[in-house]
Order: structure tokens, then C-alpha cells, then sequence
């Protein structure tokens, strides 16, 4: 028989961006799952579960620098391993 694997705790607050103080690569190793009001997110780049939102990118735009322009949408937030 094979072994669970050890998942690390789901932070507060999670980044996919390097850059951000709230990037933990051990956890972005998995899978995540981001629920927003009940319906699944897979375009989530960044979240707060005890605040109650998410930042996704808004369509093709893209700021200054590059990277994608990201919009705040708040709600129930839950985030779970897939």
C-alpha cells in the first residue's frame, strides 16, 4: 500500500506571482482549488480566504510592466487541495 502524501496546511492568504511575500512554492506544489460563492475558480493568481477575495486577471489586458491586470472579486472564499 502506498502512503498519503503529506500536503503542507493551506495558507490565509496565497500568490502564484514569485514576487509576492504571500508565495509558498511547498504549497503550490499541489493542486489547489479555489471556491468562489460556491463555483469553482481556475483562473485564481492570488487569495485571501478570512478577507473574502480573490484576484483573477481581467481578460487579455496587461499593465505596464507586462503581467496581467488583475481584478478584486470578493465573496465566500474556500481553497482546497484537489
Amino acid at each position: 500500500m502506498t502512503e498519503p502524501v503529506s500536503r503542507p496546511t493551506l495558507p490565509d492568504r496565497l500568490s502564484t506571482d514569485a514576487r509576492s511575500p504571500h508565495y509558498v512554492a511547498a504549497v503550490l506544489e499541489h493542486h489547489i482549488g479555489v471556491r468562489l460563492n460556491g463555483k469553482d475558480r481556475s483562473d485564481v493568481e492570488e487569495y485571501c480566504v478570512s478577507e473574502g477575495w480573490i484576484k483573477v486577471p481581467a481578460g487579455k489586458t496587461l499593465d505596464r510592466r507586462g503581467r496581467p491586470l488583475l481584478i478584486t472579486l470578493k465573496g465566500q472564499v474556500e481553497a482546497f487541495y484537489r
